[in-house]
């Protein structure tokens, strides 16, 4: 196998790319000149070496505590329960949360072999009845059935700590991502968040 046909086949596995994206993305960096590649290469590699799991939230972060965690500016009492940490960012560019996060890092999905085991609910419960003062978990996981599926899981779960347990809005559209949404529409979910009731 060629250069040119390793760098589009790595190229095409990254989500959102197709062949002939990749394609394009490997001949136009073919065109730039040779530190432009060398650039490229170098923040993968800086990514991937100093990007860490925030020990506290879950998010990625080049400190461990992050930002979020350690700005004694943010409200403790609110805690924001995403998948990844992509819906972080997304949120954040809404701009009207002040809480703080906790990182999932996925969501329960059988016939992907997820379990809720796989998302730690310990480090969830641990954050909010060590006495941390959080008086309300928002849940803020995808408007997908998995993600619906994950959100009563969190809510039974979270039952016995007698904490506040609301959920977004609709104002996501079903089966869509809260990392493509605008800022506008994340703020009035967030803010149109509801109690997460038990179902009849």
């Amino acid at each position: 196998m060629s250069a040119i046909e390793d760098l589009v086949t790595e190229l095409a596995k990254l989500p959102g790319i197709g062949r002939k994206t990749a394609q394009r993305l490997t001949f136009y960096l073919l065109k730039q000149p040779a530190d432009a590649a060398t650039r490229l290469a170098d923040a993968i590699r800086t990514v991937r070496e100093r990007v860490t799991t925030c020990g506290v939230c879950g998010t990625l972060t080049d400190d461990d505590p992050c930002a979020i965690c350690r700005d004694p500016r943010r409200d403790a009492s609110l805690l924001c329960v995403v998948e990844e940490a992509s819906d972080v960012t997304a949120i954040e560019r809404a701009g009207r949360f002040r809480g703080r996060y906790h990182v999932l890092g996925g969501r329960i999905s059988p016939l992907e072999g997820i379990g809720p085991e796989a998302l730690h609910p310990d480090r969830l419960v641990g954050r909010v009845a060590n006495g941390a003062g959080v008086r309300e978990v928002i849940i803020a996981t995808n408007p997908s059935m998995e993600g619906e599926v994950t959100a009563t899981y969190l809510q039974q779960l979270l039952k016995p700590t007698g904490v506040r347990v609301t959920r977004i809005a609709r104002g996501l559209p079903v089966g869509g991502d809260l990392e493509y949404a605008d800022g506008v529409t994340i703020a009035q979910a967030l803010e149109a968040r509801r109690d997460m009731a038990e179902s009849d």
